[in-house]
C-alpha cells in the first residue's frame, strides 16, 4: 500500500455506481430470463421456473470488491481472494463488467447480448452453476467450500513476498474451524519475507439459519479477540465509501478489517436477511412480483447501462 491514498469525490461516486451495477445484475442473475434491462413491464413469463442462488452476502461482496478495486487499480501486485462460497453471482458480476470473464468466455461481452447471457444462464442449465466452480477464472477451491481463504491466502505470500493480498471472510465462514485456526497464522509466519495479508471479515450478522457467533459478541469482545491473534481491528460500515476509502489508506500494523453490511441489504425489507432467494415465487405471487419489481428499479438501470451507448460510465 506504499504511497497510495484515498481516491477523491469523483471515485467516491465510480465506487457507488460499481455497487449499485453489481447489485442490480447479481438480483438479476438470481431471477430474470428475459427482460433484462427493464425495458418494458416485468411479467411472470420474465421469470425463472427455478430460483436457485443466495442473495445474502452479495451485497458486502460488491462492496469490498468495488472498494478494494478503486484503492489498488494500479498495484500489479494485489490480488483478492473471497471467500463467502454462497455469493457467487456477485462475483460474476464483477468479473464481467472487469472483462476477466470475457477472456475465457468470448460471450460474456461488455454489452446488452452480454448481460442478458451473464443473467439468463445463471442457475440454469448447460450455464453458470449458482456456486463458483471451475470455469470461474481464478477459482481454486469450490464455491460452497467454506473456511479456506485465509490460509490459502497466507499461502500465496509465502510465495510472493511483493503481493499485497486482501481476503473476505464471511462471518459465518470463519466460525469453520480451518477459518479460525488461520488466524493464527499471522503470528507463526511473522512479517519477514512474505506478502502483506489484509483480512476483511465480513460481519453481516447471520449464517444459513442463525445469527453468527461473531455478530452476538460486542465491538469490543470481538476488537479483543482479533488483537489476541495479532492484528489491529479495524471496524468499516460498509455503506460509507468515504470511510472505507480513508481506512484503506490508513497505515495500520496488521490490520484486521470488520465489515459492517446488513444481510442482503437492498433487498425487500420483509425477507432482507435471507441468506438464499428472498422472493421464492414472483412468478406465481403477485405481491412478491410487485416486490421484485421494486427491487429491481431500486438499483435504476437506466443511469448506469444503455443498451445502445453500453456503460454510462467508466467502468
Amino acid at each position: 500500500m506504499s504511497g497510495m491514498e484515498a481516491v477523491g469525490t469523483d471515485e467516491i461516486e465510480k465506487i457507488k455506481k460499481r455497487i449499485r451495477l453489481c447489485d442490480y445484475l447479481t438480483v438479476a442473475q438470481l431471477y430474470l430470463k428475459d427482460n433484462f434491462l427493464l425495458e418494458r413491464d416485468l411479467e411472470p413469463d420474465d421469470i425463472k421456473p427455478r430460483l436457485l442462488g443466495h442473495w445474502g452476502t452479495c451485497h458486502g461482496i460488491n462492496i469490498a470488491y468495488a472498494n478494494l478495486k478503486a484503492y489498488f487499480h494500479d498495484d500489479p501486485n494485489f490480488s483478492f481472494i473471497l471467500g463467502p462460497g454462497h455469493g457467487f453471482p456477485a462475483l460474476q458480476a464483477n468479473l464481467f463488467i472487469d472483462g476477466e470473464l470475457l477472456k475465457v468466455d468470448n460471450k460474456a461481452t461488455l454489452d446488452k447480448e452480454g448481460i442478458k447471457y451473464i443473467c439468463k444462464n445463471f442457475s440454469w442449465p448447460d450455464g453458470f452453476p449458482s456456486h463458483a466452480s471451475p470455469i470461474t477464472p481464478g477459482v481454486i477451491t469450490e464455491g460452497g467450500e467454506l473456511g479456506y481463504a485465509l490460509a490459502n491466502a497466507y499461502g500465496v505470500s509465502l510465495g510472493h513476498p511483493e503481493k499485497t493480498i486482501a481476503v473476505l471472510i464471511g462471518d459465518g465462514e470463519l466460525e469453520a474451524a480451518t477459518a479460525i485456526a488461520s488466524l493464527n497464522l499471522e503470528r507463526l509466519l511473522g512479517s519477514n519475507g512474505r506478502g502483506k495479508i489484509l483480512p476483511i471479515l465480513h460481519l453481516n450478522g447471520y449464517k444459513i439459519s442463525a445469527p453468527s457467533i461473531y455478530a452476538r459478541k460486542s465491538e469490543r469482545e470481538l476488537n479483543e479477540m482479533i488483537r489476541g491473534f495479532g492484528f489491529t481491528p479495524v471496524n468499516i460500515d460498509g455503506e460509507n465509501v468515504e470511510e472505507f476509502q480513508t481506512e484503506l489508506a490508513k497505515k495500520y500494523a496488521s490490520p484486521f478489517y470488520i465489515l459492517h453490511s446488513e444481510k442482503g441489504f437492498g433487498g425487500p425489507n420483509r425477507y432482507h436477511k435471507s441468506h438464499q432467494i428472498p422472493l421464492k415465487e414472483p412468478g406465481a405471487n403477485k405481491e412478491q412480483m410487485e416486490l421484485l419489481i421494486g427491487w429491481l428499479k431500486s438499483y435504476h438501470i437506466s443511469e448506469l447501462f444503455d443498451k445502445e451507448k453500453g456503460f454510462l460510465y467508466d467502468i
